[in-house]
């Protein structure tokens, strides 16, 4: 017996504006350090809409899936190059809810056991995380549910379908029919399958969902063929005509699951104001999809942003701000040495690059002149110091290539760190720690990007390109710096040479004549940011939109 009520009721009073019920679909959520059920971006924006859903009172609840290593460990061998590490994760925390149910995978059953998190426990609506690592099933059911993203094509398939369907079933156990089915990227997409063995009516079904479209990267929209899908019981029962039906996918076409997922909802969004015209522009030529809206991301200030620096900026307090910040460097310094033997400054200005490892993200521009790069560093009259931290996807070993080359070319030099275990802790210690926050994304290729948003509200200034976001933040000068967009017409190469030198003419006429000659008007700036960062791009903003654009 399940010790939750039936059907399922919020612990809190729903405030009348968000009555209309939903349950939020994700791979994974970024909730808290100890609970390491997240790779990146997607997780951080995941966790603070439900910290921010239940700040408000929304009817809202999230479900995912419990994976019992995590995303994976990051790790130095010997030489200090990354080494990838998993460990089976532990959670007292967790409740057991009391439910098990069955799924068909592949033609088998496979066995499903649902964990509840209680919100009071880290500050979230109520959630649910589903698991197949129990002893009644065999080895390859229970591995479903152990790593995040498996580079097993196969069991990413199984994957989605323990989230989509398994979710979908969930809510029936609960007792819970709700009025939307919020699948945030396409992981989710099989939960449509299975809602229509009930509705068996394709617009009724198209009314229950919206979807949310993370990137405009072809590797983030993911095909799977039909055929196989079909094997694997996707589709929960339908023939393969009836699938290719509801989908709109012709006979001798793959299953891209963002096409699907555009075409099987009643609304869609992208997560910035330019990524919904990329967006639109991306499927405009395929028929039958729904509406692509636009919701910019946005991140939990409640979570993120730090006491003391936020005090400072309410005051307009310039010396509080740079006496905070300065702690703050320390503390980021503390782990630098504790990682790397290195002792940084927290006088010398200090440049941050933190996210996931990507081609795409060119964590290395900067490097692509050594002699410069080293010449920033080593200024006697303006020093620099630089801090790279990030988790490459485990099997892409060019980013994994990329991470090495950094931590092999900085590792004679005291000016410049590569670190690993980048998770929410490292994460908030970077962000309330940098002085710029350097972003460097092929523009059109980063779809929002939320880590320059929380070192915003904690003091450090963005230094762009213009994209995704910050777009709709950015006033160069003012309360950030921008490199100039490229013209589309360059090359590859030649295009990121003409953002390196737009990083290095910032850095060298203005950055550092600012911070170092004349911080008057650096701190200025700095509160430029913090005061303009919120509430726009505060998650509690971003929750109230999807309850009025989207659901």
């Amino acid at each position: 017996m399940s010790f939750l009520p039936k059907p399922f009721s919020h612990p809190y009073e729903i405030d009348p504006r968000f009555t209309k019920s939903v349950a939020y679909f994700s791979s994974e959520f970024a909730i808290d350090q100890v609970f390491k059920i997240y790779s990146g971006g997607l997780g951080f924006l995941a966790g603070s809409h439900m910290r921010s859903a239940a700040a408000l009172r929304q009817n809202l609840i999230g479900i995912g899936i419990l994976w019992t290593f995590g995303y994976y460990d990051q790790a130095r061998g010997e030489e200090r190059e990354m080494a990838v590490q998993y460990r089976r994760k532990d959670y007292a925390f967790l409740q057991d809810a009391g439910i098990r149910f069955s799924i068909t995978i592949h033609g088998h059953p496979v066995w499903v056991k649902a964990l509840y998190l209680d919100g009071e426990t880290f500050g979230t609506v109520p959630m649910f995380f589903l698991t197949t690592d129990l002893p009644e099933n065999d080895d390859l059911s229970r591995a479903i549910s152990h790593r995040l993203y498996d580079p097993d094509p196969l069991r990413r398939i199984a994957q989605y379908m323990l989230l989509g369907i398994g979710g979908a079933t969930l809510l029936e156990e609960l007792g819970i029919a709700p009025d939307v089915y919020h699948l945030n990227e396409a992981h989710g997409l099989s939960a449509v399958f299975k809602l229509h063995q009930r509705l068996r009516c394709a617009h009724k079904l198209r009314e229950r969902f919206v979807f949310t479209t993370h990137t405009p990267e072809e590797a983030g929209n993911e095909t799977s063929n039909f055929e196989l899908l079909h094997e694997f019981s996707f589709f929960c029962g339908m023939t393969l005509d009836e699938a290719r039906e509801l989908t709109g996918i012709k006979e001798d076409e793959v299953l891209n699951h963002t096409l699907a997922g555009l075409r099987l909802s009643r609304m869609a969004n992208g997560v910035s104001k330019l990524h919904g015209e990329v967006a639109r522009q991306m499927w405009e030529a395929f028929p039958d999809i729904c509406p692509i809206h636009h919701v910019t991301n946005a991140q939990n200030k409640k979570y993120w942003v730090d006491s003391g620096l936020e005090r400072a900026r309410a005051a307009s307090d310039i010396e509080h701000l740079r006496h905070r910040k300065r702690e703050l460097k320390a503390r980021l310094f503390a782990e630098v040495a504790d990682q790397t033997g290195k002792l940084f400054d927290p006088d010398v200005l200090t440049i941050v690059w933190a996210r996931r490892f990507a081609a795409y993200k060119r964590a290395d521009l900067i490097l692509k002149d050594p002699g410069r790069f080293f010449d920033l560093l080593n200024n006697a009259e303006r020093p620099v110091q630089m801090i790279w931290a990030g988790k490459p996807y485990p099997t892409d070993y060019s980013a994994i290539d990329t991470f090495n080359k950094l931590v092999q070319l900085t590792r004679g030099e005291e000016n410049a760190a590569v670190l690993v275990r980048h998770e929410l802790a490292l994460s908030k210690l970077l962000k309330d720690g940098a002085d710029i926050w350097l972003n460097t994304p092929i523009v059109h290729r980063e779809a929002s990007g939320t880590s320059g948003m929380t070192a915003a509200m904690n003091g450090a200034l963005n230094l762009s390109t213009d994209d995704g976001w910050v777009r709709e933040f950015g006033h160069d000068g003012h309360n950030c710096f921008l490199i100039p967009v490229a013209s589309h017409s360059l090359s590859p190469e030649a295009r990121d040479c003409h953002d390196m030198n737009g990083f290095y003419r910032i850095m060298e006429d203005q950055a550092l004549p600012h911070y170092y000659d004349d911080p008057n008007h650096w701190w200025h700036m700095v509160l430029n940011s913090m005061n303009e960062v919120v509430p726009f791009f505060d998650a509690d903003r971003m929750a109230e939109e999807y309850y009025e654009r989207i659901y």
